[in-house]
């Protein structure tokens, strides 16, 4: 059987040799001191492995407040292994063994995991995405730029009829692709199952006479059960996407609706800030997306150029990038990066450009709702600057020609420049 690999940037007291050592007893076989119980023998077939270690520099100052003080605090990327025979192919005890009680270690003052190497066993035991981007383009029948899509505002508060009559609206103004806000699931302002109701009959009445059904993405998180419920519902009404907010429903809950549904998982990572945004501790996008991929993601938030958070613009694309690399030889497991946030026509050129592929979602929502042409406004200049994008034109020189583009860059542009 195989070995799994984890890296880290590490920052210690202790120094790094002698806190690797103590991560790789704490998160195996051992604890704060060696038992009768952890012999030789148990040692050499469960016990983690430290495979690499480069130290990077050194301060005088801890990163963060640490139990254990030092004349110095080393820093440095440390790369540990472990046999698969610890933790099974199994992702929650696999997030446990390389994400769990070693943020919390005293010989530890900074601590990030920075990716994550599985074996051949967890693609045997994991389907991964059920349509990635080759299945999405498929029912949302856009064959080769990006999908155009935005998100229901306001996030809360809109009858279920509401949201169908906005939905209708953006379903005739040319939009590919609509989602719910990750606040809004099953409240009695909006029950899914009316929203489901109302959303699917306008948007299967335009699908009638355009020949293009648009693609909404249900927020159907909840308990696991009711979850599958929600799922059978969204597709006996004729929906072709569901949206889990991942925080929430965790691992299992994921890999038991990827196992269950018969549509795409639109996954969103509300919450993310907590696991990234310091650099000093928490998980790397490179690591995190790969637990979920392997769960079944096909579509994951990646933030976006110019964003309205935290992370720059060489994170996101580097997140972005990252979904598309295999996870094994044997299958690519690619799943479909969604930007967001403060998104407008603005950004899709040095979107494209980054990516270096139109394999992409772009969900924009004041940047469409808030042209002024309107929604068929806002959709008509992301498109119009796609295809300045792909022809190698500024946007500048494309928007002569193409007023909802002019438009676009005269109310956004200032915005994100």
């Amino acid at each position: 059987m195989g070995r799994l690999f984890a890296r880290y940037e590490l920052e210690s007291p202790v120094g790094l040799e002698r806190a690797a050592e103590v991560i790789a007893g704490e998160q195996s076989s051992g604890t704060f001191i060696r038992l009768p119980g952890e012999s030789d023998a148990l040692r050499a077939q469960s016990r983690a492995r430290i495979e690499d270690i480069v130290p990077q520099s050194s301060s005088g100052t801890p990163s963060l407040p640490c139990r254990l003080s030092g004349e110095s605090y080393a820093r440095g990327e440390v790369v540990l292994s472990w046999p698969i025979e610890n933790m099974g192919a199994s992702l929650t005890n696999t997030l446990a063994t390389v994400a769990g009680n070693l943020f919390e270690l005293a010989e530890v003052s900074a601590l990030r995991l920075l990716d994550v190497d599985f074996p051949e066993e967890f693609a045997i035991a994991y389907p991964g995405p059920a349509f990635g981007v080759t299945g999405t383009r498929r029912l949302a029948g856009v064959a080769e730029r990006p999908l155009i899509g935005t998100i229901i505002k306001p996030s809360v508060g809109l009858s279920p009829e509401e949201t169908a009559a906005l939905a209708k609206q953006l379903a005739e103004g040319g939009i590919d692709f609509i989602k719910d806000d990750e606040l809004q699931g099953n409240g009695p302002h909006c029950p899914l199952d009316q929203r489901v109701e109302k959303v699917m009959r306008a948007l299967n009445d335009h699908a009638e006479h355009s020949g293009r059904k648009v693609m909404y993405a249900f927020n159907i998180t909840d308990e696991i059960d009711q979850m599958k419920r929600n799922a059978d519902m969204v597709r006996d009404a004729g929906g072709t996407c569901l949206m889990v907010s991942l925080f929430a429903i965790g691992l299992a809950g994921l890999t038991a609706i990827r196992r269950h549904a018969e549509l795409p998982l639109h996954c969103h990572r509300n919450g993310w800030g907590l696991y990234s945004r310091s650099p000093d501790i928490g998980i790397g996008f490179r690591a995190w997306q790969k637990f979920w991929r392997l769960a079944g993601a096909d579509h994951l938030h990646v933030n976006g150029i110019a964003n309205k958070f935290t992370e720059g613009d060489a994170q996101v694309i580097d997140s972005a990038r990252s979904l598309g690399e295999a996870l094994q030889p044997e299958t690519a497991c690619a799943a479909m990066p969604v930007f967001s946030s403060g998104q407008t026509a603005v950004q899709m050129q040095p979107t494209f450009s980054a990516l270096g592929s139109g394999d992409f979602i772009y969900c924009a929502g004041g940047g469409i709702m808030g042209h002024p042409g309107g929604v068929a406004g806002g959709v008509a200049s992301l498109k119009e600057a796609w295809e300045a994008a792909l022809a190698g034109i500024s946007l500048q020189d494309y928007a002569k020609d193409h007023p909802a583009l002019a438009d676009a860059l005269r109310t956004f542009g200032a915005r994100v420049a």
